[in-house]
């Protein structure tokens, strides 16, 4: 196996290859995701969709350009990808689960459910998918049931801030401030973005 001294000269190296075979979906797929690791997203997609045109059976490769496109707020694209992902391998458990993610931000709830569901038959150990249930049990405003998938979460994954957030939610929906602030504090610990208006109400009422 090949040993690169940093991402640039891995970068190089599978430009070399397309050069030699331009038709290899594999490499397209593999210089989207060095890219990636540079957050070069324009580079990136480029890349995904060279590979998804090559190897139209890539599924990853759908899910990443699903990826970009979340990263710039395209609903409608990344579940388009997601979708064309399932479409390839019906039983690949991540786009299953990025398509419960994006439903539930459209706010179709029942939709979403039916998707996460999914996922998690196919991988009941898929933690994103797990979280986004209890986010989904959240707005339904099935606390109860979100709480203990949360716990669930929390023992196998301590360091996983998107549980933590939920955690505090649930706490503050209770009007439980002081232990919403402690959730709240380990999500952002964990890399965990806490919406500022969310914040600005836990501090408000500790």
């Amino acid at each position: 196996m090949e040993k690169f001294e940093n991402i640039d000269e891995y970068i190089e190296s599978l430009k070399a290859k397309l050069k030699k075979n331009p038709q290899c979906g594999n490499s397209h797929y593999n210089l989207g995701v060095a890219y990636l690791s540079r957050r070069d997203f324009m580079e990136a997609e480029r890349e995904f969709l060279d590979a998804v045109a090559h190897s139209p059976r890539l599924a990853e490769g759908y899910v990443q350009l699903g990826g970009i496109a979340m990263q710039r707020g395209d609903l409608e694209s990344c579940l388009s990808y997601n979708l064309q992902a399932t479409q390839q391998r019906p039983f690949f458990s991540v786009p299953w689960g990025n398509i419960g993610f994006v439903q539930l931000q459209l706010g179709d709830t029942d939709k979403a459910h039916k998707s996460l569901k999914k996922a998690l038959k196919l991988d009941p150990d898929f933690v994103q998918a797990q979280a986004t249930m209890s986010s989904l049990h959240i707005t339904t405003g099935d606390y109860e049931e979100a709480d203990k998938l949360l716990k669930q979460i929390l023992e196998k994954y301590p360091n996983f801030g998107p549980a933590w957030n939920n955690k505090s939610l649930i706490h503050a929906s209770r009007q439980e401030w002081a232990e919403a602030a402690k959730c709240m504090a380990k999500a952002e610990e964990n890399g965990f973005d806490v919406p500022a208006e969310f914040k600005k109400e836990v501090e408000a009422n500790c």
